[in-house]
């Protein structure tokens, strides 16, 4: 989602700048280089970081912690307490769902952390696991 508002906002930019050259009479390669800028991001956006960013993704469910690491250029890994985990849940949007994908949130008093992109199944088992060695009751997950 992220990759088609960065190239939505790409476009615009374009356009804005295709209606200012014609109208001050600016010179066409400043429209074309705004184009050709855009059209690159749009690739990167949409084709090429997506793939990155899901090979860069690492998890791991303990008894005690959830590890979560991720990152292109700059690697995060945090370590989530079990004890510290106050909520269980799976998110299935509607391109997710398309695809038999899901997603498993949980919260913390710090926050919430995501493991993304799981098959529905996998999703699932890993909420139970986490769920149950966190100690958070059926009602609420």
């Amino acid at each position: 989602m992220e990759g088609v508002l960065a190239s939505a906002c790409c476009i615009a930019v374009v356009a804005v700048l295709g209606v200012l050259t014609a109208r001050f009479g600016w010179p066409v390669w400043i429209v074309a280089s705004a184009a050709a800028l855009a059209a690159l991001t749009a690739i990167l956006e949409l084709a090429v970081l997506p793939g990155l960013l899901y090979r860069s993704w690492r998890y791991s469910v303990a008894e005690k912690e959830i590890e979560l690491q991720h990152g292109i250029w700059v690697r995060r890994r945090t370590l989530i307490p079990m004890t510290r985990i106050q909520h269980v849940d799976s998110k299935q949007g509607p391109i997710q769902k398309r695809y038999g994908l899901s997603s498993v949130t949980f919260s913390t008093a710090a926050g919430s952390h995501r493991i993304p992109a799981l098959s529905e199944a996998e999703a699932e088992r890993v909420r139970r696991q986490i769920s149950d060695w966190a100690g958070v009751a059926d009602d609420d997950i």
